[in-house]
C-alpha cells in the first residue's frame, strides 16, 4: 500500500508579514509568528451566514478529496416562521483539544500534537490507518483520506496556509469575519482580546478535553453542550 508523504512547516521560527481585511474595508496588518504558540479559533455564531465559503476555502487549499470533508457548518432547523424564520450555524471540526484523546489511543504516534504551535495533527507516513483515533474523538472530526488511507482532519492549515504565514484558508475566505485565529499565548492577539471581550462557550468542554475550538453562542436559541 502507498502512503503519499505530507509535507510539514518549514522554517517555524519564520516571522511573516500578512494583511487582512479589517472591518470597513480597512487594511490591518498583522504579524504571524509561528513557534512556541497555542493557535486557537473563535467561531462566532451569531455573524456565520452558513454560506459555507470556509468549507469550499478548506476543501481547495488542502486538495481534500471528494467525500470526505475537513469542516462542517451544521444548520440547525428553522427558528420562527416564514417570512421570520431563521437558523443557528454550527462549526463542525477538530477541536485542537490539549488533552487529545485521539493522540492517546494512537499506538504508532501518528497522531500528536505539535509542541510549537499546539495544533493536533496527524503524520500520514506513520498512520496504519486503524481508526483508533476516530473511534476515540468524542467530537467526531476524523476521517481516513480514500486517497492517503491515513486519519486526517482539520489542522489549521498548518502544512498549507500556516506554512506561508498566512491565515487557515476558512479565517481568509470568511464574508462575514464570523472567525478569529490567533495565539493564546500572545495577550495582544486578536483572539485574546475578543475572548476578554465576548461570551464564549467551548462545545463538550466538561468532557476534559480542554478544546482551543470557541463559539460565541447565537443567544436566540438554546445551546447544547
Amino acid at each position: 500500500m502507498d502512503y503519499s508523504r505530507r509535507k510539514f512547516l518549514a522554517g517555524l521560527g519564520a516571522t511573516t508579514m500578512f494583511a487582512t481585511a479589517g472591518v470597513a474595508g480597512t487594511s490591518v496588518v498583522q504579524t504571524l509568528v509561528i513557534e512556541g504558540k497555542r493557535y486557537a479559533m473563535i467561531h462566532d455564531e451569531t455573524l456565520c451566514i452558513g454560506c459555507d465559503a470556509c468549507v469550499d476555502a478548506c476543501r481547495e487549499t488542502n486538495n481534500v478529496p471528494a467525500g470526505v470533508t475537513r469542516l462542517e457548518i451544521i444548520r440547525s432547523e428553522p427558528r420562527g416562521e416564514f417570512p421570520d424564520a431563521d437558523y443557528k450555524f454550527f462549526r463542525k471540526s477538530c477541536q485542537h483539544c490539549e488533552d487529545a484523546p485521539c493522540v492517546d489511543v494512537c499506538p504508532t504516534g501518528a497522531s500528536f500534537i505539535d509542541k510549537k504551535t499546539g495544533i493536533v495533527d496527524v503524520n500520514a507516513d506513520r498512520c496504519i490507518g486503524c481508526m483508533y483515533c476516530i473511534a476515540a474523538c468524542p467530537y467526531k472530526v476524523r476521517y481516513i483520506d480514500p486517497v492517503t488511507k491515513a486519519a486526517d482532519k482539520c489542522n489549521f492549515c498548518r502544512d498549507t496556509n500556516l506554512a506561508k504565514g498566512q491565515l487557515p484558508a476558512c479565517v481568509q475566505s470568511c464574508p462575514q469575519q464570523a472567525l478569529v485565529f490567533g495565539d493564546l499565548n500572545d495577550p495582544d492577539s486578536e483572539i485574546v482580546k475578543t475572548l476578554q471581550q465576548k461570551t464564549v462557550y467551548r462545545y463538550k468542554k466538561s468532557l476534559g478535553t480542554k478544546p482551543k475550538m470557541f463559539r460565541v453562542p447565537d443567544l436566540k436559541g438554546e445551546i447544547e453542550l
